[in-house]
């Protein structure tokens, strides 16, 4: 099972998920892919296996993923400050990989109902939902 998770930013979800994910499920490939470099490099140090960076990185990963995990911003076009191109919100809304986008309020996207949760409360939903998928 291939999991890509998705962060940019400071990658600080990216790592939380991947470590809970490394930490949850044997028999998993989990690829981090940062819209920059230091999201990247903090998704490596939660022990990704495996992790690349930017646009193409986030296609490739996108169409060869069982499961693709991050923030909604990376469904939507100049979310998360500007670092998710067209082409890599593109990716992960085309993918055949199951999504499980974890419903951040933040850079203008607000999702009713998430006020009431923390991040570790969304976290483990998501790992439910990956749970349900293996």
């Amino acid at each position: 099972m291939k999991i890509a998770v998705i962060d940019g930013q400071g990658g600080n979800i990216g790592k939380q998920l991947v470590k809970q994910i490394k930490d949850s499920f044997e028999n998993v490939t989990v690829r981090a892919i940062g819209t920059n470099s230091i999201a990247t490099g903090n998704m490596l140090k939660g022990g990704a296996d495996e992790a690349a960076t930017g646009e193409n990185a986030m296609i490739v990963a996108c169409h060869q993923a069982d499961i693709i995990v991050g923030p909604v911003g990376i469904a939507i076009p100049n979310s998360l400050l500007g670092e998710v191109t067209t082409k890599m919100a593109e990716a992960v809304g085309s993918s055949d990989a199951k999504k499980i986008l974890i419903p951040f309020n933040k850079c203008d996207v607000n999702i009713p109902g998430v006020k009431d949760k923390s991040t570790s409360q969304l976290i483990d939903e998501a790992l439910d939902l990956i749970r349900d998928i293996i």
